[in-house]
């Protein structure tokens, strides 16, 4: 089972491979019981928003981690994906500007994604 800390790291990874502008991580663990974490981020697109919620699925079912809820796919202007301890917040820029989640999240940490990426060790030069 993965800690709440490397869940957001795959699904930070997943988002960064996929080209999500403005990703944002929130530490809420200690301001609700909704979720540990929030990652809110920027889709391009309607298109660019499915591509980006299906690559956070496909990341995190390879890893055993399947949401909750998805809610938003039919709407347009939104996704979100409840994994329980992290909750994913996908947004076209005008919704992600009309919700302003990060203003009513304020209290929350904001937190670098430095600390929760994973990546893989560079190969050596030959």
């Amino acid at each position: 089972m993965l800690t709440p800390k490397e869940i957001v790291g795959l699904i930070y990874n997943a988002l960064d491979s996929k080209k999500a502008k403005d990703i944002n991580l929130l530490r809420t663990r200690e301001i609700t019981i909704l979720a540990d974490y929030f990652i809110i981020c920027t889709a391009t697109s309607t298109t660019h928003m499915k591509t980006l919620s299906d690559e956070v699925e496909k990341v995190l079912k390879e890893n055993g981690e399947t949401p909750r809820r998805r809610e938003g796919r039919s709407a347009g202007g939104w996704v979100l994906l409840d994994f329980a301890c992290v909750v994913i917040h996908i947004f076209l820029q005008e919704t992600r500007e009309f919700y302003s989640l990060e203003r009513l999240w304020s209290d929350a940490e904001s937190i670098d994604p430095a600390t929760v990426i994973t990546r893989s060790p560079a190969l050596p030069m030959i």
